[in-house]
């Protein structure tokens, strides 16, 4: 499987962005999760989705953040609103076979976007 991640760009504090990562193979049916990693911090866990329709958040995003899948396009999507500052990171999209109990964790999923760039302007 092979991810393709992209949408990030510069926005004002308060705005939205939509990311989309497309995904090759039998995507469709993976897990899949969106990291992101700001300079000099770890790759943290941002959203993951299960079965196309089970979300999971990071205490940090959730009621900003939306993850789903777009199955006529074989991608999944996350919309940001309300961003701030603090959003500001190399998002990365990843995907694994089966669902596990640590989705959270970066090690869990075999298969990694190449990252796209978020910046968010106080």
């Amino acid at each position: 499987v092979q991810l393709q991640a992209s949408g990030g760009g510069l926005v004002q504090a308060g705005g939205s962005l939509r990311l989309s990562c497309a995904g090759s193979g039998n995507f469709g049916s993976y897990a899949t999760a969106w990291f992101r990693q700001a300079p000099g911090k770890e790759r943290e866990f941002v959203a993951a989705l299960r079965s196309g329709r089970f979300t999971f958040y990071a205490d940090s995003v959730k009621g900003r953040f939306t993850i789903s899948r777009d199955k006529s396009k074989n991608t999944v999507v996350l919309q940001m609103d309300s961003l701030k500052p603090e959003d500001t990171a190399v998002y990365y999209c990843a995907a694994r076979s089966i669902w596990s109990v640590i989705y959270y964790r970066a090690e869990a999923y075999d298969y990694w976007g190449q990252g796209t760039q978020v910046t968010v302007s106080s």
